[in-house]
């Protein structure tokens, strides 16, 4: 797990995301937040760990979801090499791994 930040950060804005408390709120605030482009990313970002968690090859994941195999290695070595978060996700949502694994 890499603890590590490259620079500082302000928790303001993890403490905002916190403070929500239904999924229309979620959503609201992210749209303000960010741009259609940027949530489009994320969204696949995350699609793109669920399949690699389930065992998808990248060529599967490239047909389902349209990411280049740029964004699917990325997201691959922060499931392998990054700070646990989507590990905890994982686990919250009951998404299970390969061979039912959680």
């Amino acid at each position: 797990m890499n603890k590590r930040r490259k620079k500082e950060r302000g928790d303001d804005m993890y403490r905002a995301i916190l403070a929500l408390e239904t999924l229309e709120e979620c959503r609201n605030y992210f749209d303000d937040l960010c741009s259609v482009t940027e949530l489009q990313a994320m969204e696949q970002r995350f699609q793109v760990a669920v399949l690699l968690r389930e065992g998808l090859s990248y060529n599967e994941i490239l047909e389902r979801t349209g990411a280049s195999s740029a964004t699917i290695s990325r997201v691959n070595r922060s499931l392998q090499y990054g700070a646990d978060g989507y590990e905890v996700v994982f686990r919250r949502l009951g998404i299970a791994g390969k061979e039912g694994e959680e």
